[in-house]
């Protein structure tokens, strides 16, 4: 691989095609393509979220993830290939209940933001939900691992506790949205 990986500009795509990993040639708006974007998109996501300042369970918690991300773009790649499991799922729950525990009961709806850790994570929770949508519309028309789909759906409750988490970390509360707040306002 490192002699594939070494070579760039290949010109194999310039025609709107590319490769998947089993050698099937694609065209690059295919929905296959388009999910496995959606995916490294969220990776890239998480990557930039690491680059803030967290405490260091949270972190690893994300390296993790980034790591999965890439599995799971690597299963996409090559159709019938089954990496994601029950183990990844469950470990994402116990995630989010790991990090929900110190957390105060919600009784309102929160707004992205707070710290800047806290609205990276809330970005890529969005992002995540989009690569979701995206990988269930894939399994509408090809098969697609179940794990796969529900990865990514604990993923993003495992966001949204990351960015109540955050906060708290960075000395913030939760951001609350109050119902009606700029009505009449104009």
């Amino acid at each position: 691989m490192g002699n594939r990986l070494s070579k760039i500009v290949t010109r194999t795509g310039d025609a709107g095609t590319t490769g998947l990993g089993d050698g099937t040639r694609v065209a690059k708006d295919s929905l296959r393509i388009e999910t496995m974007g959606q995916v490294d998109e969220l990776n890239s996501t998480i990557g930039l979220l690491l680059t803030e300042d967290m405490p260091d369970d949270i972190r690893q918690a994300m390296i993790g993830v980034q790591h999965d991300l890439f599995d799971l773009g690597g299963e996409l790649c090559i159709p019938g290939m089954d990496v994601i499991s029950a183990a990844h799922i469950n470990r994402l729950e116990n995630l989010v209940e790991q990090f929900n525990a110190d957390l105060s009961p919600l009784k309102d709806f929160i707004l992205p933001g707070g710290t800047r850790a806290a609205a990276a994570a809330h970005l890529a929770r969005t992002v995540c939900r989009r690569a979701e949508r995206c990988i269930v519309h894939l399994a509408s028309t090809e098969t697609v691992s179940e794990y796969a789909r529900k990865y990514l759906n604990r993923l993003s409750d495992l966001m949204f506790v990351l960015g109540r988490a955050l906060n708290k970390a960075g000395g913030r509360g939760d951001v609350l949205w109050v119902q009606g707040k700029n009505r009449g306002n104009d």
